[in-house]
């Protein structure tokens, strides 16, 4: 009978580590873990788990909800926020999270050798922008300031509606400046890191995985029912799929979309609306493409509904609109699919006479099969249209992350996903001297319509502002050439508990757990 009580208890026991440990491919080795650093959608899911705002998402709806800050006030004038930390929220070394972290991370996110992905976003703060050009050297007239460990105080230049939204994101997450003077580059490292979030980083296996592990010391540690998250980070989608078929992982956020009829037919697919738009990036620092007229030429030349309905077969909705409809925007359409236009634009640019004899086009994109057989349609469609001869190159995602930023490139596969829910998450990052700009595009009409709609109280008015801004953007002097609008669309185990549909595919690890009972 002590064999068996025995046997029972190692198999209870196996059966309980196996469902504590939540593996997912994430899709590429991450960039970074810098939170203010930050860019790309694989490096945010594992942000989200490392560390915590003041607010966080609630998993459903995506609201804003208590994070390190236990509760919040805001004024009848709506631009001072208090927040109150949460005496229990510490770092994963048990010290205390303060409002004095916060201070200091978000002045060096407003420090311009930081070079903050999203600094653009600290600008609605009284002060951040003229702090961060220059204009004032003390950081102390900043509306940012705690007043004692656990009161942090911000004041805004104007009303902003998604303010609390963005508390929850991650270019507002805290690190710890202490040991980032102390390990400096590599600060993020296993050994070195401390975190503030549900989990803690482990281990770091190059072009392999990245493993998490429970932060015992998370103040909310007790409903945080995995021990350990796995992010794969195979680009290699097919690979990635076979393992999913054998059991090897709990959910796949994308799949192989020469096998979508295949995968359609799978219990464990999903597919939901996203707030997202893929497109590609022109380089308008490099000739021809400084021809607002060749750019034309190669949008109208682009057979969305072709990539859309015969390629992807997700759902997925050609557009030649960037910003997808939310908080009330509805978009404005840009240059559809028309050979005769194309060749028209393309004579306008001085081209049109000599296109064959042009060298060829080159497509950058990050390794992805998907990312591949789209590069490949649309050299197709322009060979055939305008008779140019494109080539297409991948790099895994650092690379490519690095030479789009450097404007190393003439054409790029290019994605954005709302960070928030509203029409400024799309807009604002073409403004010239936004760093997820990377096209070399500064429009001055753009972006003084831009500054207009940040400051505008009228939402009828903003919502107009934006729509002349997307016209720009799309149509008059495109930078960019959108091709479609993203759909949610991957494969998660039947088992797999705490994990919403929404439209920014979001999914905080901390309310996720597996259910294998039945």
């Amino acid at each position: 009978m002590r064999i068996y009580i025995l046997f029972v208890l190692l198999l209870l026991s196996t059966t309980i580590n196996a469902q504590s440990k939540f593996v997912f491919n994430n899709g590429a080795e991450p960039d970074t873990l810098d939170p203010q650093l930050i860019s790309g959608l694989s490096e945010m899911r594992l942000a989200e788990a490392l560390y915590e705002g003041l607010l966080s998402y609630n998993p459903k709806n995506l609201t804003p909800q208590a994070g390190v800050a236990k509760s919040w006030k805001i004024s009848q004038d709506g631009l001072h926020y208090t927040f109150y930390i949460n005496p229990n929220a510490k770092w994963s070394d048990g010290t205390p999270v303060t409002a004095y972290d916060f201070v200091l991370s978000w002045q060096r996110a407003l420090t311009v050798a930081t070079a903050a992905s999203y600094v653009n976003l600290f600008f609605i703060i009284d002060n951040a922008q003229k702090f961060y050009k220059g204009k004032i050297n003390s950081f102390s007239k900043v509306g940012i300031y705690a007043k004692d460990p656990l009161t942090l105080k911000v004041k805004l230049s104007k009303p902003c509606s998604y303010f609390l939204d963005l508390m929850a994101f991650v270019a507002f997450y805290p690190i710890r400046i202490d040991l980032l003077d102390k390990y400096k580059t590599k600060w993020t490292q296993p050994k070195n890191l401390v975190t503030n979030g549900a989990f803690t980083l482990d281990q770091w296996n190059s072009r392999q995985s990245i493993i998490l592990i429970k932060n015992r010391h998370y103040w909310d540690a007790k409903n945080v029912k995995l021990d350990k998250v796995v992010a794969l980070a195979y680009d290699d989608i097919n690979t990635a799929y076979k393992m999913f078929l054998e059991g090897s992982i709990d959910w796949l956020p994308a799949i192989p979309t020469q096998q979508i009829d295949e995968i359609k037919l799978n219990p464990d697919y999903y597919v939901s609306p996203y707030l997202g738009t893929y497109f590609y990036r022109f380089n308008i620092t490099k000739k021809p493409f400084d021809n607002v007229h060749f750019r034309r030429a190669l949008i109208y030349a682009t057979d969305r509904q072709s990539i859309t309905k015969n390629l992807l077969k997700g759902g997925q909705k050609a557009v030649s609109s960037f910003c997808p409809p939310v908080a009330g925007y509805h978009p404005v359409e840009g240059c559809y699919y028309n050979p005769t236009k194309a060749r028209q634009e393309l004579k306008k640019s001085g081209y049109g006479a000599v296109g064959k004899k042009l060298p060829p086009i080159e497509i950058l994109y990050n390794t992805s099969e998907s990312h591949k057989q789209i590069a490949e349609t649309i050299a197709s469609q322009w060979k055939q249209v305008l008779g140019i001869d494109v080539i297409s190159r991948n790099q895994e995602w650092k690379v490519y992350l690095s030479e789009t930023k450097k404007l190393h490139y003439q054409v790029a596969r290019s994605s954005w996903i709302g960070d928030y829910g509203d029409p400024s998450t799309f807009f604002s990052i073409f403004r010239g001297n936004d760093s997820n700009n990377r096209t070399g595009w500064n429009n001055s009409k753009y972006n003084k319509l831009l500054n207009q709609a940040q400051t505008e109280t009228n939402p009828k008015k903003r919502l107009q502002l934006f729509q002349q801004m997307e016209l720009l953007l799309v149509k008059t002097d495109p930078p960019i050439l959108p091709i479609y609008r993203y759909v949610n669309q991957g494969m998660l185990r039947e088992y797999v508990m705490g994990w919403y549909e929404n439209i920014r595919d979001i999914h905080p690890m901390k309310y996720i757990y597996l259910d294998k009972t039945n």
